[in-house]
């Protein structure tokens, strides 16, 4: 599967909405889960600003890819972010979007309320 790294170095990110379990499958409410490591996947939705654009993107991260509060508003970076282009048929109507991944997700909030040396 073709995967295109995001370069975040530029952008503002925030959370939009916290972190939730990622749904694999919506008739059974099974959770996904990371096929590498067994970690539960999370959603989490940001903000995302760069070039003049403003965008929302849920982003799927393990559960043990989260690091401090991640409350709405809370500034993050993103580690690993990844597009992935996807397709499908889904009766009889094809479907495509872009998913995105990342391997983390960490709170800026604590770096930022720290106050800066003299």
């Amino acid at each position: 599967m073709r995967q295109i790294p995001v370069d975040t170095s530029t952008a503002t990110v925030m959370v939009a909405q916290a972190p939730e379990p990622k749904i694999k499958d919506r008739r059974t409410g099974e959770i996904a889960t990371d096929t590498e490591t067994g970690a539960t996947l999370m959603t989490v939705n940001v903000m995302f600003a760069a070039n003049g654009d403003v965008e929302i993107l849920a982003i799927a991260v393990p559960e043990t890819g989260i690091s401090g509060d991640l409350a709405m508003g809370t500034p993050v970076a993103l580690t690993g972010l990844i597009a992935r282009p996807w397709e499908n048929e889904f009766n009889g109507q094809k479907r495509h979007g872009i998913a995105f991944r990342a391997v983390a997700v960490t709170s800026l909030a604590a770096a930022a309320s720290k106050p800066k040396a003299a």
